[in-house]
C-alpha cells in the first residue's frame, strides 16, 4: 500500500513539473511573437530608432577595460562560486564535521567568550569577508579611474532604452553588443543593481543572521535576524540567476570578443581570452573540490580551535 501511495505521489509531482514547464514555454513563445509584432509595428521601430537601447556615456569616459578589472572579476567569480556553495552547505547541513571557534588572544579581542560555529559556516563567513573586501578594492578603483559611469545611470533615458534593449532581445533580434565601449541599458542596469544593491544586501543581512552581529544591538529591534534570513536567501538565488544569464549572453553574443574584454584586457576576436578563462574554470573547480572539512580545517586551525 504505500508503496503504491509513493509511487503515486511521484508521479504527480512529475505532472506537476510537466505543466509548469509547458506554461513556462508557452509564456516564452507568447513574448517573443508579441515583441516581433511591436517591432513590426511603426510604433516600434520609431521607439527603437529614437531609444537605440543604451545611453550616451559623458564627456571624458575611459573607453575600454583596464587590466585590474580583469583581476577583479576573475576573484569575485571565484569567491562568489564558493560563497553559494558553501552557503547552501551552511543550509542544507545537519551535522556538521567540526566546529571553530576563533581565538580570542589575537587582534579581535571581545569580553565574552567567542561563539562555536560550524566549519561550514565559518568558511562562509570567511569567503565573505574577503569578497566584501574585494569587493571595496572594485568600488575605489571604478571611481578613482571613472569607469563608474559604465555601471551607475546618469540620465533618466536608461529607462526607455532598458524598455528598447528588452525588446529587442525578447524579438530575438538583440541589440549590437559593445561591451568594451559601453554597455546597453540592461546590462548597466543589471550591474548597478548586482553591485550597489544585491552585494551590500547580501552583507548586511549575512552579517546579521552570523555570530558576529551583537546580539543585544538596539538596532536587532529595527533589523531582527527573521528579516535577514527572509532577504538572504532570495539575495543568493538572484546572484545564481546573474550568473546564468551573464554566462549565457557572453557565450551567444561573441565569445571570443567578450572573454577578450574580460580576461585578455584587449577588444580583439582571438583565443587570448578564451585560455585565461579556461585555466581560471580550473582553478574554481579546485577550490570547489577543495572545499571541505578535509582541507578546510587545517586553515581554520590558524585562526581558532578546530574541533567537535
Amino acid at each position: 500500500m504505500s508503496t503504491v501511495k509513493k509511487s503515486s505521489g511521484t508521479t504527480g509531482n512529475q505532472s506537476k513539473r510537466i505543466k509548469v514547464a509547458a506554461i513556462v514555454v508557452a509564456a516564452v513563445v507568447v513574448v517573443v511573437l508579441l515583441a516581433m509584432w511591436i517591432r513590426s509595428t511603426t510604433f516600434g521601430q520609431d521607439f527603437i530608432q529614437q531609444f537605440p537601447g543604451h545611453s550616451e556615456l559623458p564627456a571624458g569616459t575611459p573607453d575600454g577595460l583596464p587590466a585590474w578589472l580583469g583581476w577583479q572579476h576573475f576573484l569575485n567569480a571565484f569567491l562568489l562560486v564558493l560563497i553559494i556553495r558553501s552557503g547552501i552547505q551552511v543550509r542544507t547541513t545537519t551535522r556538521p564535521a567540526a566546529y571553530w571557534t576563533r581565538n580570542n588572544k589575537g587582534l579581535i579581542r571581545t569580553k565574552n567568550a567567542p561563539t562555536k560555529i560550524s566549519l561550514e559556516l565559518w568558511f562562509h563567513l570567511s569567503l565573505d569577508v574577503l569578497w566584501v573586501l574585494n569587493g571595496l578594492v572594485f568600488a575605489v578603483l571604478i571611481f578613482a579611474t571613472g569607469h563608474w559611469v559604465r555601471i551607475v545611470p546618469t540620465s533618466w533615458d536608461v529607462i526607455p532604452n532598458a524598455v528598447s534593449a528588452g525588446l529587442q532581445y525578447a524579438s530575438l533580434n538583440w541589440p549590437t553588443e559593445n561591451g568594451w565601449s559601453n554597455y546597453n541599458a540592461l546590462q548597466l542596469l543589471a550591474y548597478f543593481a548586482t553591485v550597489f544593491i544585491a552585494a551590500p544586501l547580501s552583507f548586511l543581512t549575512g552579517l546579521r543572521t552570523s555570530a558576529a552581529w551583537p546580539k543585544k544591538a538596539a538596532i536587532n529591534k529595527y533589523f531582527p535576524i527573521e528579516a535577514a534570513r527572509a532577504v538572504h536567501f532570495p539575495v543568493m538565488i538572484y546572484f545564481v540567476a546573474f550568473i546564468a544569464v551573464h554566462v549565457f549572453l557572453v557565450l551567444a553574443t561573441g565569445v571570443l570578443r567578450n572573454l577578450n574584454h574580460m580576461y585578455g584586457n584587449r577588444d580583439e576576436v582571438s583565443w587570448f581570452g578564451f585560455w585565461i578563462f579556461v585555466i581560471s574554470l580550473v582553478v574554481m573547480a579546485g577550490g570547489w573540490l577543495l572545499a571541505r572539512p578535509l582541507f578546510l580545517r587545517p586553515v581554520a586551525s590558524l585562526m581558532g580551535k578546530v574541533g567537535r
